[in-house]
């Protein structure tokens, strides 16, 4: 009888559970969607890696004594099936906080009902727009800089290095790919005609006969924005054509063990790309204390994870800045002071970030990275080109 009236209870608040629900003197419930599976499943190390990483801190004793009950599900980039696990990590599992979550149909797919249940959204995985705008969405934020902003700095580091040079982009029909390809057209600005082909594909799909087309358009800049499979087939294939164009790569496929090395590391030779987090493979990096710990990390807590995998260690670095954030939050643990410390992250510099990139966040603030580099790829590893750019200035429109 008193499960029954409980049930009614929480009924009658709305469906919300209580807001202690995820949270005991011992746990902190954390729940998280993933595509371990379906064509995405190369970003499902993100998940592993995060997950890795709240065991190594578990068996440190947890946070302020606390430890992390990390409960992660495989939605195969389904917003639908992103719903239904979300809504049963809520009100089944009772998570205290979803965390890291990938892609953007399915967050957008699950925000406004986190929202409405004041439940945090945090650190989302995707460069979208939407993770920015704390009055219509207070509780959700995101992590990474935006696509649109990258775009503009490839557009930026074409007009300065290729400026007479004919361009070509394959991107996906998606709102990662139509926002950076957006972003790419916004930087060109009146230049902009200089892209004389695009083709827009779907992640699962076949592309040679797209990459054959794109060659004979007589484009010398090859723009890859588009999902790690289809940019390793992409390169690949126009090594096979002989056909070798300035190749930019975006940050979301720029994995040495999801995309250079399937394309072939001959070819990859050159690919630019952007990045805010260090590359183990870079010699530069060879005696950094973080660095060390990665590779200790790696070695002990995801010995199954590739160390090449760039996707693993972003999951680091992710899930080191909710860790912050919680412990920042000391004992109080309610929803609204996380959300709270979320905000008031200054000047954090997450050990695995690149120097000089920094997170800050505040009230009106949501977008926690704002800083790159250009990187381009030697071979073995990514080396920083130029310096820190900040990619705040080529988003407009955030609900600041």
């Amino acid at each position: 009888m008193s499960l029954i009236v409980a049930s009614l209870f929480v009924s009658a608040l709305g469906g919300q559970p209580a807001l202690s629900a995820g949270v005991t003197d011992t746990e902190i419930r954390i729940g998280n969607i993933m595509p371990y599976t379906g064509p995405l499943a190369a970003f499902a190390s993100i998940g592993r890696a995060e997950g890795a990483y709240f065991d190594m801190i578990n068996e440190r004793g947890g946070i302020n004594g606390r430890k992390i009950k990390f409960i992660s599900r495989d939605d195969s980039s389904n917003p639908q099936t992103a719903v239904e696990h979300t809504r049963a990590l809520v009100e089944q599992e009772r998570v205290h906080v979803m965390f890291g979550s990938f892609g953007s149909p399915s967050n957008l797919a699950t925000r406004t009902y986190l929202n409405e249940r004041q439940i945090p959204q945090l650190f989302v995985a995707s460069g979208d727009e939407e993770w920015a705008h704390p009055r219509q969405f207070p509780w959700t934020m995101g992590w990474q800089p935006t696509f649109r902003a990258e775009g503009r700095i490839y557009a930026n580091y074409i007009q300065a290095s290729y400026a007479d040079r004919k361009i070509a982009v394959l991107w996906q029909n998606d709102q990662f790919g139509r926002d950076l390809f957006r972003g790419l057209q916004e930087g060109l600005g009146v230049t902009a005609n200089k892209i004389v082909a695009d083709i827009a594909i779907e992640a699962d799909m076949s592309i040679d006969s797209q990459v054959d087309i794109l060659k004979n358009s007589g484009a010398e800049v090859l723009v890859l924005n588009c999902a790690p499979p289809i940019s390793a087939r992409a390169i690949r294939r126009a090594a096979e054509l002989g056909w070798y164009p300035a190749v930019v790569l975006v940050n979301a496929a720029a994995s040495i063990a999801n995309a250079l090395r399937p394309a072939g590391l001959q070819n990859a030779v050159g690919v630019i790309s952007t990045s805010f987090l260090k590359d183990a493979d870079d010699a530069t990096w060879k005696d950094d204390p973080a660095i060390r710990d990665w590779l200790t990390f790696m070695d002990k807590y995801y010995p199954d994870g590739d160390r090449d995998d760039s996707y693993a260690i972003f999951g680091y670095a992710a899930a080191e800045t909710l860790v912050q954030v919680l412990t920042q939050c000391g004992d109080d643990l309610s929803r609204e002071n996380i959300m709270r410390q979320a905000q008031s992250l200054k000047n954090y510099k997450n050990a695995i970030m690149l120097p000089g990139i920094a997170i800050n966040t505040g009230p009106r603030d949501f977008r926690p990275i704002e800083q790159m580099r250009l990187v381009q790829f030697d071979g073995t590893a990514w080396q920083p080109i130029g310096d820190v750019i900040e990619s705040a200035f080529a988003t407009v429109g955030e609900d600041k």
